[in-house]
């Protein structure tokens, strides 16, 4: 088995847990479930285990002292991308930094594992596949009819793992509801394994100016130690776009490995609280506080506040934030709209 480079993706705006998270201090860098932030917990469930390479991290230039900070003496390299342009061309950089055979682990920076020993054989299961050249997704076990997700669909048997039978849109709560009962569709996590020749291959067929602005760029890269900076102008000419429509839904070679981990994107207030509360082994009425926070005949809230005490009587399914001089009130399924703000959207 070779050995396997994570490549941490590091982006985001700070917009969906608005007002905590800002552009300025993004999600992946807040101590959000636990005493260390996502970053700092992505980078740690893989340094623990010698099957794992010092880690590639992609990042924009805002982040780069407070990835830094984080890292310490951690040995890694640095990606700073001269742009945002989604993922597939970040993960590409991250690739053609690599040798052709080496196996690539893709992973989110501002996701939350419970499991961290589970992630780490689910790893080594979708690097056997990609070592096969198979482009290999994480299979995220689904706990609840999720209409929030993308969900793949399995297919044939096929040795750790199983072809991908079918890409989804994320769907209605009905069609969420169908999935779950069938047992064969998982959410997609957004975590990935390939051989770092065989992505870089396949992005050249389905989306060859792309591959060829990562090349350009690449190639025309300034070293600052273990920090790259890419060519700005090569990888100006890049249209951004997601991995998943670049590559895996273009390919006759996607896998999946199932993935049964404790998951979650924190893609939401409500997503936090559910972290939280599975973090603390769960809570009889469901509230999660933090700060100077008094609850009374409150069911499923969250408060969190930096200052101001907060007091609520008779809530349910509320999340009230009160950070960085802002003050949040959302219920919890309104809470995904929240980076739509003004407040979230103008920083």
């Amino acid at each position: 088995m070779h050995v396997i480079h994570p490549v941490i993706l590091c982006g985001g705006s700070g917009t969906r847990l608005w007002p905590l998270s800002l552009k300025s201090r993004s999600k992946p860098f807040l101590p959000l479930v636990g005493d260390t932030s996502l970053f700092e917990q992505a980078i740690e469930r893989v340094a623990v285990d010698d099957r794992f390479a010092p880690p590639i991290i992609v990042a924009g230039s805002a982040h780069t002292g407070l990835i830094k900070e984080q890292l310490g003496e951690t040995p890694h390299r640095l990606i700073v991308e001269p742009e945002a342009k989604n993922t597939a061309p970040a993960i590409a950089l991250a690739a053609a930094m690599l040798a052709p055979d080496d196996i690539m682990l893709v992973c989110p920076s501002d996701h939350y594992i419970a499991d961290a020993q589970s992630f780490r054989d689910v790893s080594v299961a979708a690097g056997a596949l990609a070592s096969q050249d198979y482009l290999t997704a994480f299979g995220i076990t689904p706990d609840r009819p999720e209409t929030g997700y993308g969900y793949i669909r399995q297919g044939e048997a096929l040795g750790s793992g199983f072809a991908i039978g079918e890409f989804v849109e994320k769907p209605d709560l009905d069609r969420a509801k169908t999935y779950l009962a069938s047992g064969e569709y998982s959410w997609n996590g957004g975590i990935f394994a390939f051989r770092a020749g065989a992505f870089l291959d396949t992005l050249a067929k389905h989306r060859p100016a792309m591959a060829d602005a990562v090349k350009l760029s690449i190639a025309g890269a300034s070293n600052d130690g273990s920090t790259v900076h890419p060519d700005a102008a090569s990888f100006a000419a890049i249209e951004g776009e997601s991995v998943d429509y670049a590559v895996m839904e273009n390919s006759d070679r996607a896998a999946m490995v199932p993935a049964d981990m404790g998951w979650s994107d924190i893609g939401s207030w409500a997503a936090l609280q559910d972290a939280l509360i599975e973090h603390s082994d769960g809570a009889e009425q469901r509230n999660v506080s933090k700060g100077s926070v008094d609850l009374i005949d409150c069911q499923n809230v969250t408060v969190m506040s930096d200052g101001l005490r907060v007091s609520a009587v008779g809530l349910q399914d509320v999340c009230i934030v009160v950070a960085n001089g802002e003050v949040l009130v959302t219920t919890r399924e309104g809470a995904q709209k929240v980076g739509k703000l003004p407040g979230a959207a103008n920083q």
